[in-house]
């Protein structure tokens, strides 16, 4: 097994004052594949994704976007869905976007002008167990 192949995924964690709206925003807005694992507690495939390290001050800083083909029209399609982006800011590395979830908080997007790495092969998981009890965030 090769080093990479170790990593079959990557799971994301936005917290939320309103998880219920934010999810139907990801599942009837942007439209993304879910399953429900129990109670309307939903997960959501991503597309493929990358990670970069960028030098801080601080450790455990974490920032999350996702990635568009073209950023005019995503916030374009928003608007059509009754959906208003923050001002397109154009970046040496892409240019980005903020949507507000219902929740109250932001979620960036972008349409990315730096290389992109080649995605990871896909493996099957280890294990498919469903956990019986969930602790509360």
């Amino acid at each position: 097994m090769t080093k990479n192949r170790m990593i079959i995924g990557a799971h994301t964690i936005i917290y939320s004052r309103k998880p219920d709206a934010d999810r139907a925003f990801l599942r009837d807005i942007l439209g993304l594949p879910h399953v429900d694992v129990g109670e309307g507690w939903l997960i959501f495939g991503l597309p493929p994704a990358e990670v970069a390290i960028h030098p801080f001050t601080k450790n455990n800083i974490h920032e999350f976007y996702f990635m568009c083909t073209d950023i005019h029209e995503f916030v374009a399609a928003m608007r059509q869905q009754g959906v208003s982006c923050g001002p397109i800011q154009s970046m040496d590395w892409g240019e980005l976007t903020q949507v507000k979830l219902p929740g109250g908080g932001k979620l960036g997007f972008y349409q990315p002008l730096h290389a992109r790495p080649k995605t990871t092969p896909q493996s099957t998981p280890v294990s498919s167990r469903r956990r019986t009890t969930r602790k509360a965030a």
